[in-house]
């Protein structure tokens, strides 16, 4: 049999061997789900005629990126990597939804040729996106194929992601929608009706409705899309179940029986031996096709959090002088740029906000480098993530309300997928003033601190955050950097020098003492730490008060902490945030483990504020420099 090419016909052979991949695909899905008693095997034999023809033909030459949306069809996944002899296919089948094992009940990067876990709906397509535009900026010829759930599509950042695709012509990007008619409880029609085809040829796709169980016309279908200067994505009919003789006739009906049910041992078995059965002659065509499989996924690997990246050209920090005032925001901008003209991979991406979180500085330098995803935070996160995948280094920003809590999911599982984008949140806190409380972030690093491979920072100035931008472009993983709106001046050493200075390098967990004292600590964060810098140069004389910065909230430096701790016994916390799930609450864990007896006063943001200046609302929340004098001097 040889191959086909792409816009002729499938031959006979090619029809036979596709029918005998998919039986013997569909057979290991049964398997899966029934050794597990649990996953969903209905989606999963929906799609299978679309993963056997492009791993068949395409992706097992090409080695072309696939990206599952709808990463609860993992058996149909397993199932064809198996066959492709990427994964031990026996052992997934034994070893689906087990304890200990890697096949997990959504995909996972850790079996070998998956590119992205995913699980929530809506993220996969981003993701998938986020592949095609760095193919298209490494100017390759290579396609993206993705797969989406109709009742997936129903989730808004599927939206974000196909205006996206449209505006940057990712005519690469080659989408599949299992339009089964049935979600998880009931048919699309019952839950929510959609009109595929006009939903997204209105968005700029060109769209295909195509028989999804019809080897023939999907390649030709595919032929077309080939030849497009759109992205596009074939809506294939199908049926779930398909194939399985006691599961068809329930989606046929478009009931939503086998969506997440699995099949009795007693079915399974009639099934495997009889409609299900592999004749010898279909096992030969798949076992003589393996040997002209030309790609191989490579093995899975994850790089280590916090590794240096040395490749990354970091340049010199931008110090500015004693006596300047500035905000964070713009020096991350400057370092941003600075970072981009030293770096090709280096990316930025914002929400119609690029003025604001400063971005724009490199925008305007570097266009082709600077997307604009529009009012679309979830697809931004998420395509970071695809991107950050391919070799590139995205600075992703917004305000810190919109990351932290429209984003967070898609945060979340770029977290579990260990990928390398850089989340930079600007006015946060009650730093960004007038707007009021839906846009003052108090909440926003409890909404990343709980994630594994993702580091959380405040910078106490700007130029410290010149560093701490220059060390998570050259140190891989996931960070979420915070900072406000409000222009402050640089914090200073006692000889009236800038403390962040040319030779300061930024280390991830460090604590910066800044005023050493012998009555009581006081802990800082963000543009806290100037205030308490100040307030403790007033005191001196009064009180001896020790300043203790710490911008890593996650990693407390115990060297730095703990001595203070046992020389003064009194420690206030002070931050632009809620003391609950921010640096207080992360300082007070580490005295609890220590067993440390001290006297505490953290001091937060306890309630929304409304408008005002920032200086104004630090009063009003008892923030501001009095309320730190007067705690400094009760405690």
């Amino acid at each position: 049999m040889n191959l086909p090419k792409i816009g002729e016909p499938l031959t006979q052979d090619h029809l036979d061997f596709l029918n005998a991949l998919s039986k013997s695909c569909r057979r290991s899905i049964v398997e899966m789900t029934t050794n597990a008693q649990s996953g969903h095997p209905g989606g999963s034999c929906s799609v299978i005629d679309y993963l056997a023809l492009i791993y068949g033909f395409i992706v097992s030459q090409t080695g072309e990126d696939v990206v599952v949306s709808n990463g609860h069809v993992s058996p149909a996944v397993y199932s064809i990597l198996g066959h492709m002899g990427y994964i031990p296919l026996e052992e997934a089948v034994k070893g689906f939804r087990k304890v200990g094992e890697i096949y997990e009940g959504h995909i996972t990067r850790h079996v070998r040729g998956v590119t992205y876990g995913t699980g929530p709906l809506g993220i996969g397509v981003s993701v998938a996106s986020g592949f095609a535009m760095a193919e298209k900026m490494k100017q390759t010829d290579r396609k993206v194929f993705g797969l989406v759930g109709d009742g997936e599509s129903d989730e808004g950042q599927v939206y974000e992601m196909m205006h996206f695709a449209n505006k940057y012509k990712l005519n690469n990007y080659i989408l599949f929608m299992d339009h089964n008619r049935v979600q998880l409880t009931d048919s699309t029609k019952s839950i929510m009706p959609i009109n595929p085809k006009a939903t997204w040829e209105s968005a700029g796709w060109k769209a295909i409705e195509v028989d999804g169980h019809d080897f023939g016309a999907m390649w030709k279908a595919l032929g077309e899309a080939y030849a497009s200067d759109k992205p596009v994505i074939l809506i294939g009919e199908t049926v779930m179940g398909k194939g399985v003789s006691f599961m068809e006739a329930e989606g046929v009906a478009d009931k939503a029986t086998w969506h997440g049910i699995a099949p009795s041992k007693e079915n399974t078995e009639k099934e495997l031996s009889g409609p299900l059965a592999l004749l010898d002659e279909e096992r030969q065509r798949i076992n003589d096709f393996r040997a002209r499989i030309q790609w191989q996924p490579p093995e899975p690997a994850h790089v280590e959090s916090l590794s240096e990246m040395p490749e990354v050209k970091t340049g010199k920090p931008m110090i500015l002088e004693a006596g300047t005032k500035s905000d964070c925001r713009s020096a991350y901008g400057k370092a941003l740029l600075n970072l981009a003209e030293l770096n090709d991979n280096i990316l930025a991406s914002t929400a119609d906000l690029g003025g604001s979180v400063k971005t724009a500085v490199m925008g305007k330098a570097f266009p082709e480098r600077h997307l604009e995803v529009g009012i679309a935070e979830q697809h931004m996160v998420s395509l970071a993530g695809g991107m950050s995948l391919h070799g590139y280094i995205p600075f992703t920003s917004t305000f810190g309300a919109f990351m932290s809590s429209r984003a967070k999911d898609q945060a979340r599982v770029n977290d579990i997928n260990q990928t390398n984008v850089k989340m930079v949140a600007t006015h946060c806190g009650l730093s960004v003033g007038e707007d009021g409380p839906t846009h003052q972030a108090i909440d926003d690093m409890g909404s990343f601190v709980g994630f594994f491979n993702t580091h959380v920072i405040e910078p106490a100035d700007a130029n410290q955050t010149d560093h701490i931008i220059r060390y998570i472009a050259s140190h891989y993983g996931n960070f979420y950097v915070r900072m406000g709106r409000h222009k402050f001046e640089v914090i200073l050493k006692e000889d009236g020098t800038p403390f962040y200075d040319e030779h300061y390098q930024f280390e991830y967990s460090k604590a910066d003492l800044l005023r050493t004292g012998e009555a009581v600590t006081v802990v800082a964060g963000g543009s806290m730490v100037s205030q308490a810098v100040h307030v403790a140069d007033q005191l001196k004389g009064e009180v001896s008060v020790e300043v203790i910065a710490i911008s890593s909230l996650k990693s407390i430096d115990l060297d730095v902490l703990l001595p203070s701790l046992e020389k003064t016994g009194k420690l206030i916390t002070i931050e632009d945030h809620n003391p609950y799930n921010g640096l207080a609450s992360q300082v007070n864990a580490v005295i609890a483990q220590e067993g440390l007896s001290v006297v505490i006063n953290n001091m937060g943001v306890r309630e929304y504020q409304l408008s005002g200046t920032a200086d104004q609302l630090y009063d009003e929340a008892g923030i501001g420099p009095s309320d730190l004098e007067a705690a400094c001097r009760n405690i």
